[in-house]
């Protein structure tokens, strides 16, 4: 697919997503009614107790990715501003919002200066929040902003190296021998075909487990072999465990083998990182 076709795609999803729910649900990225009434409501307690206002908040996880088990929690991930006279002080305060995890909930957030700190370090999970197609709550301005400011100062070796490490230590502890814990395909398939992602120089790795399979992945029985991982994974625990998956090891090791031994992306030339300090301005002081 050329890359200005996946470009446009990205651009109509990101249009489509900022409507009256912020995003689509359905068997591929579930969200039970009443856990997102819940959701928003503590994201608004959150906001009152802490004196902030949520920017963004979005489905991290399984949920987002698009291959949730029954049992699969929720990952709530979420960015904030305070109020300006926070951010003019000698000493600085705690730039983290994390809730008591629970069985059902993961909540928790970053302060907009941290993340734009992140966002210019090259955080890839970050980056992911950003095209979580499960969103909760989003100031639809910030969200484009911050979005065009993520495309500007991608730092496509650093997050090619946060994926091979992710997919190489998850091959290693998990995927040897003839029964394997299903989900844990999973957690090396999609920071592997992140690595391809990058390495096509197709720009920022989109969170959706999908979209990278229908751009990356061209083998037909490699497809058919992860579509019915997909459907296991979906209708199961978390605990599944199955006989291994031929046609989805000799990818992974074969891709594993190759990506090691070269070295990762060029640095991006000439990278304008102001761009996160005007964003930071003009939100603050909005």
């Amino acid at each position: 697919m050329p890359r200005t076709s996946i470009i446009l795609i990205a651009l109509i999803r990101d249009l489509t997503m900022i409507d009256k729910h912020y995003e689509f649900e359905d068997s591929e990225h579930p969200i039970d009614p009443d856990v997102r009434i819940e959701i928003e409501s503590t994201l608004s307690r959150i906001e009152n107790e802490h004196a902030i206002k949520v920017l963004f908040a979005c489905e991290s996880g399984s949920r987002g990715w698009g291959f949730a088990s029954p049992d699969s929690d929720y990952d709530v991930r979420f960015i904030y501003v305070h109020k300006v006279d926070w951010y003019l002080t000698v000493l600085p305060g705690r730039d983290v919002v994390e809730l008591p995890i629970s069985d059902v909930y993961d909540v928790s957030g970053w302060d907009l200066r941290k993340a734009l700190g992140l966002l210019r370090n090259g955080n890839a999970t970050l980056v992911e929040w950003l095209s979580s197609p499960v969103i909760y709550t989003a100031d639809q301005s910030f969200l484009i902003a911050v979005r065009d400011a993520a495309q500007q100062v991608h730092r496509p070796e650093r997050a090619f190296h946060h994926y091979l490490h992710m997919a190489t230590r998850n091959y290693r502890e998990h995927l040897h021998g003839e029964v394997v814990r299903l989900k844990k395909y999973l957690y090396v398939l999609r920071p592997l075909l992140a690595c391809l992602w990058i390495e096509r120089n197709l720009g920022p790795v989109p969170m959706r487990f999908q979209d990278l399979v229908d751009v990356l992945v061209t083998d037909a029985p490699l497809k058919k072999a992860i579509a019915e991982l997909l459907a296991i994974k979906r209708r199961a625990l978390e605990s599944e465990h199955g006989v291994a998956m031929p046609a989805i090891n000799q990818f992974l090791e074969f891709h594993l083998d190759r990506l090691t031994r070269p070295s990762p992306p060029p640095k991006a030339a000439g990278t304008d990182f102001a761009v996160l300090d005007r964003l930071l301005l003009a939100t603050v002081l909005a």
